[in-house]
């Protein structure tokens, strides 16, 4: 299994490196609104379960790099992993969808263009799974290649743009994000590292 040992671990570091970009919230205190509070609330609420769900593939994918896993089931763990990754930003994109525009300026805005890019990275998730699942796992050296590709459009994922869910949580709607328990919850392991 040499020859895919390096891609493995590329593919882990890729992950970690920022594809998981689960509401890192920054900030507390400020005023309270109960209006923010209350649409902060639903967010966060929604958001804990599928941010369980992200880490929880994330680790799965760490766990199927060591040096002697078989292609067979690197590819079977990635391809449930994309699968959960993109499912859960999906069901984020609606929970900020049903809970309606935050009550700030330009809470629409905000709202909708945080809704568009998760729905973007559930998307890039949802054909990365079906990059894994064409991947020929009798070639090894096939096998390695079509991995770095993947491991190379996690990178990408991860660093392209969570503008969008960064403009959503600055300001007040962060700070009244910041003060649900769900979302400390949700966002706890992130900011361990």
């Amino acid at each position: 299994m040499e020859g895919t040992k390096p891609v493995n671990k590329k593919l882990a570091a890729a992950l970690s490196g920022g594809a998981v970009l689960v509401l890192a919230l920054s900030g507390c205190g400020g005023d309270d609104n109960e209006k923010l509070d209350s649409w902060a609330k639903q967010v966060c609420d929604a958001v804990q379960p599928q941010a369980k769900k992200i880490e929880s593939a994330n680790a799965s994918i760490q766990k199927e790099t060591s040096d002697n896993s078989k292609p067979e089931d690197v590819q079977k763990t990635d391809a449930k992993a994309f699968q959960d990754m993109s499912d859960a930003y999906k069901a984020i994109g609606t929970a900020v969808t049903k809970a309606g525009a935050p009550d700030v300026e330009n809470g629409e805005k905000k709202q909708q263009d945080a809704v568009k890019e998760l729905n973007t990275i559930s998307t890039s998730y949802a054909s990365l799974k079906k990059q894994v699942d064409a991947l020929d796992t009798k070639d090894q050296g096939k096998f390695a290649d079509g991995l770095k590709d993947i491991a190379t459009e996690l990178d990408k994922l991860g660093k392209s743009g969570n503008d969008a869910l960064r403009t959503l949580e600055e300001g007040e709607v962060g700070q009244a994000m910041a003060r649900q328990d769900s979302c400390k919850a949700a966002t706890a392991p992130a900011t361990q590292s």
